[in-house]
Order: C-alpha cells, then sequence, then structure tokens
C-alpha cells in the first residue's frame, strides 16, 4: 500500500477511512479515563499540535450513536479488551468547537456563536422528536436551534443539550469543547473600547462552560483543549475535579506532538529516513513536560511536499496558521527593554523567565512574564531544560522554522522604527564620502535593532538592506548571486549617481579599518562597477563590522586603491 498523508484532516473518522498514515495517540483515551477522577480535563497546547484530532478521535471512541470498532482495530486502545468493551461506543458525546467564533466587535462574535450553537442543534434534530426528552427542554432547543434566544438561553445551551441526551439514552453525557478560548483571544485583541467586547464575550463564555462543567449531574465527564488556561477564577471558578495539563507539565505531555520514534516511523515508511536530520532542524526542539516532540503540521506538510516533489525544501508552514503579532507587540514594548534577551535566544541561547500558567486575554500584555509565559504556551518558545519545576523556565526558541518567524519580526519591528533623521544623516555623509560620520550614523542604528546569527555577515548584509529600504533609491541586494556581484547596490538614476558597498565582518576591533580596505579592493578586483555606464558619479564604499560598531571608507570608481 503506498504510503500517503492527509494535510488538515481533523476528523479522525475520515483519517482512518482514506487509509492516510495516523499516528497512534490512542492509549490517552485509556489513561485519561482509567488512571483519573476528573471531571473535567483540561488541554493547552500551541495551535496545529493535534487537540481537535484528539477531540474527534475521543468522539469516535465514545459515541453510542458509533460502531468503531473496526476503526479502532490494531490501535493502541484496542489492546485494553476489558476497558473497550465498558467505555467503546457506550455513551452519548456532545461536542462543540468554538474555533472561528471571532469577529471585530462582539455582536459580530455573538452572531457567529449563535450559528456555531443552531448548526449544532440541527444536527441534533432527532432529539425533538423523543418522548423522553422534556417539553420546556424542546421550546429552549427550538429557539437556540432557530437562532432567537436570549443570552440566558445561549449560556445555558450545552447545559440543556446534555440534560436531552441523558433523557433519551439514559446515560450521562460526555463533552468535547474545542478551542474554547478562541472567542475570548479575539476578544483581547480586537477590544477597542475600554475591554467591553471582552467582558461581555468572557461573560457569555463563562455562562457556556460554568452551566454545563459545574455540578452538572448529566455529566460524565469534559474533555476540553484551547490555547491558554484561562485563569480558574475567571471562567472555572467552582469546577469541581478540574485538570489542567499545560506544556509545562508531565502527565499527556508525549501525546500532542510526534516523538522521534513517530518520526523514524513515519519516514521509514514514506521511504524517506534520509530526511531525519533536516526534519529535526526545522520542526523538533519542542519540550512539553519532558517529552521532546515535532510540530505535527510541518511534518505531514513537508512529508506531503515530499510525495509530490522528492527535491522538496523545508519551509516555514505554521506562520501562517497562527497570529504572529504577539512578538511584534511584545519587541515594540519598549518599558520591558527585552533587546537584550531577544538577542540572546535569536542566538541559539536560553533565558531564565517566570512563567505564569494562568493567564487572562485581557491582561496579557500587562506584564513582561505574562507575555513570555504567552510565547511559551503558544508555540514560539519552549522549555530549553527537562526536569524544572516551579514558575522559574529556562526559554529557548526551538527549531529554525520558528527562528525565521523571529528574524521577521526583528526586520519588520526595525523598519518600522528606523529613524528617518539618522537615516538622513548617513545618506549626506553617503554621497559627501564622510567616513567618519557615516560609521558613527550606521553605529546608532545598529544599536537600535536586534542582533542575530551571531553577527554573522549575512545578520549585516540584511542590516545594510533594510536602512537603505524606503529612501527613493533602487537598491540591488546580490549578496546569494555569486562572484561579480556586491552586497549592495544603490542607484539615484535622477541624478545619475551610485553607491557600490561590500560589507566584510571583522574578528575584533583592531581588524575594522584593514577589513575595510579589504573590501574596497574587492569592488576594483571583481570590477562590480562595470556596467555602471553613464553614471556621473560613482562611489565605493567598504564597510567593516564588530558587533555593534561599523567603520565605513569610501573611495571614486576609477581611483587605484590598492
Amino acid at each position: 500500500m503506498s504510503f500517503t498523508v492527509s494535510v488538515g484532516e481533523a476528523n479522525f473518522a475520515a483519517l482512518r477511512k482514506e487509509k492516510a498514515y495516523y499516528v497512534d495517540k490512542t492509549e490517552i483515551i485509556y489513561e485519561l479515563v482509567h488512571d483519573t477522577k476528573n471531571k473535567v480535563s483540561l488541554f493547552t497546547r500551541p495551535r496545529r499540535f493535534g487537540k481537535t484530532l484528539m477531540l474527534s478521535m475521543m468522539e469516535n471512541f465514545f459515541d453510542i450513536r458509533k460502531d468503531s470498532r473496526t476503526m479502532f482495530k490494531d490501535l493502541a486502545v484496542s489492546r485494553h479488551e476489558e476497558f473497550c468493551r465498558e467505555w467503546m461506543n457506550q455513551f452519548p458525546v456532545l461536542s462543540v468547537s468554538f474555533k472561528d467564533i471571532e469577529a471585530e466587535d462582539f455582536d459580530g462574535a455573538y452572531e457567529m456563536l449563535q450559528a456555531r450553537l443552531a448548526d449544532l442543534c440541527k444536527n441534533m434534530a432527532y432529539l425533538l422528536d423523543a418522548d423522553r426528552v422534556d417539553a420546556d427542554d424542546k421550546v429552549l432547543f427550538r429557539r437556540i436551534k432557530s437562532e432567537s434566544g436570549k443570552r440566558s438561553d445561549v449560556k445555558n445551551s450545552l447545559k440543556i443539550l446534555t440534560r436531552m441526551l441523558y433523557a433519551v439514552y439514559g446515560k450521562p453525557v460526555i463533552l468535547l469543547i474545542d478551542e474554547y478560548d478562541v472567542p475570548l483571544a479575539m476578544a483581547g485583541e480586537k477590544d477597542t473600547k475600554g475591554n467591553e467586547y471582552y467582558r461581555s464575550m468572557l461573560d457569555v463564555i463563562r455562562g457556556i462552560l460554568g452551566t454545563a462543567l459545574k455540578d452538572n449531574e448529566f455529566l460524565q465527564f469534559a474533555v476540553v483543549s484551547g490555547c491558554l488556561r484561562v485563569a480558574k477564577e475567571s471562567i472555572f471558578t467552582g469546577t469541581n475535579n478540574f485538570s489542567s495539563y499545560s506544556v509545562l507539565d508531565e502527565d499527556f505531555s508525549g501525546y500532542f506532538g510526534f516523538s522521534e520514534e513517530d518520526i523514524a516511523s513515519m519516514l521509514e515508511a514514506a521511504g524517506h529516513s534520509e530526511k531525519a536530520e533536516m526534519i529535526k532542524e526545522w520542526y523538533d526542539g519542542y519540550l512539553f513536560g519532558n517529552n521532546r516532540l515535532y510540530c505535527p503540521w510541518d511534518v505531514i506538510n513537508y512529508l506531503s511536499a515530499l510525495i509530490k516533489r522528492e527535491n522538496a525544501v523545508p519551509k516555514n508552514y505554521w506562520k501562517n496558521t497562527s497570529h504572529n503579532g504577539i512578538l511584534l507587540t511584545f519587541a515594540k514594548r519598549t518599558d520591558f527593554n527585552i533587546n537584550g534577551k531577544f538577542e540572546i535566544l535569536m542566538n541559539g541561547g536560553s533565558i531564565i523567565q517566570s512563567i505564569k500558567d494562568d493567564l487572562t486575554y485581557d491582561t496579557l500584555h500587562s506584564s513582561e512574564d505574562k507575555l513570555w509565559s504567552v510565547l511559551l504556551m503558544t508555540g514560539y518558545l519552549t522549555k530549553a531544560r527537562a526536569g524544572e519545576e516551579g514558575e522559574t523556565v529556562h526559554l529557548k526558541i526551538p527549531n529554525r522554522e520558528i527562528m525565521g518567524i523571529f528574524e521577521e519580526a526583528v526586520a519588520r519591528l526595525f523598519e518600522d522604527n528606523l529613524d528617518s533623521s539618522i537615516q538622513k544623516t548617513m545618506m549626506e555623509a553617503f554621497w559627501n564620502s564622510e567616513e567618519k560620520k557615516a560609521g558613527k550614523a550606521i553605529s546608532s542604528l545598529l544599536w537600535k535593532t536586534i542582533s542575530y546569527n551571531d553577527y554573522h555577515e549575512d545578520y549585516y548584509h540584511a542590516f545594510l538592506s533594510g536602512i537603505f529600504t524606503g529612501l527613493g533609491y533602487e537598491i540591488q541586494s546580490n549578496k546569494e548571486t555569486g562572484l561579480g556581484r556586491p552586497d549592495i547596490l544603490l542607484k539615484d538614476t535622477a541624478r545619475r549617481r551610485a553607491i557600490i558597498i561590500e560589507a566584510k565582518r571583522s574578528g575584533k576591533k583592531s581588524d575594522l579599518d584593514r577589513d575595510c580596505g579589504k573590501a574596497l579592493n574587492q569592488i576594483q578586483e571583481r570590477r562590480y562597477a562595470d556596467g555602471l555606464y553613464g553614471y556621473e558619479q560613482i562611489i565605493c564604499c567598504g564597510i567593516a563590522f564588530f558587533q555593534k560598531e561599523a567603520k565605513v571608507k569610501f573611495i571614486k570608481y576609477g581611483v587605484n586603491y590598492a
């Protein structure tokens, strides 16, 4: 049988029917039910780590309206034969997702929530035909189904549905809620009226969850998923037997994400074991509890690309699945002074931070600790060391993919905050060949950005490209094309003048002068200016960098400066 993967398929039944490759995580069912007495279990993980597929798998296992024996045949949970007889397809299941419940204001989001609940009721319309269901519940059901219910009906919706299911089947209900915090996340982000949007949405979501989870005699147990744990006193107050499992917790930590063994088995099945190191560099590095894991979304996407193209190279699949504005927002907070920490992280190091896993979306930006916590919980950072307990944690960037997201955010931050007055001074110095003035201006700009790649030449090249952008000149940056191309070519065609720039990284401060000369010699020896016909002024510029210091030398084209 040929190897296939299904990108984006979060429906467990469809995945098994397609016979697509499935990394077996079904043992979590046995561990959750057999080894705990949780009334409510909350699993928080970053986006695209398999939460939705996990809940879909649970729904198919427990749902009394299904026959899932074939679906779970040969999977890990099926080894527990007595457990499967007792639990497989033995309970009514109510499954709802709050994914995509987001809008610019509360009214828009509330309408979407009503529509989602209405769809849920339409899929359960058979309950209206059951004689055992209370007549008043049917009235409430019809109002929710038609989106004509009051706010109190919406808040009580899941409680009403569990009561109706219990009446029909005579068994308590297993409740599955996916992405419970999405409405709150969007409300916290979009709120522009003194938390009015957030407070209103919190009131509704607290009502829905509170009535469904707290002292609900029709509930067997509930499993809830999301990105962040919203503080219990904010939303889960009074819920009995409530247990939360975040990326910091050891329990259940191996069930979200792919392990090294999972990857090895998958690559062997795909016939691409030679890609193991590359996949590790790009998509590994997450530490949940004490389990080291890969991001499933990225691995599946890359394997799908490999099936189509043998020479496919890894790329960033994750950045477009989640809102990356949190990084830029954090980096812009001058009151936190986090540039030094960002530099350590982006140069492959780790930092020590206090982490809080109880958060509220309306106060995420209120302290530095909370923002570091968000970056950890949402997958931009990971624990750097296993075995750490308590609130103090070593943090690092997990892999090459996320490093790229950091670099993009830092580049954008620098562009957004580039000091135009320093740029103007710098350009005047360049056109007038004022070496000290140009060097001082570039050094000033260097101090205003976050450096990474341990001051490699690529970093300085990207930095130079950034500081010349948006000044009205034609800029060519051809570092990657090989011999015969300068690092930066800046053209002022209106005045028929140009600047050729070659940059060097110095090993120590005393080498700056020498390396400027080397850069100028390279421009002449490789005849970088030969194609600039008709330009009346051509300035050759050698720039040498040592950490955040720059030295500049100029010479007009055609002068022998060997």
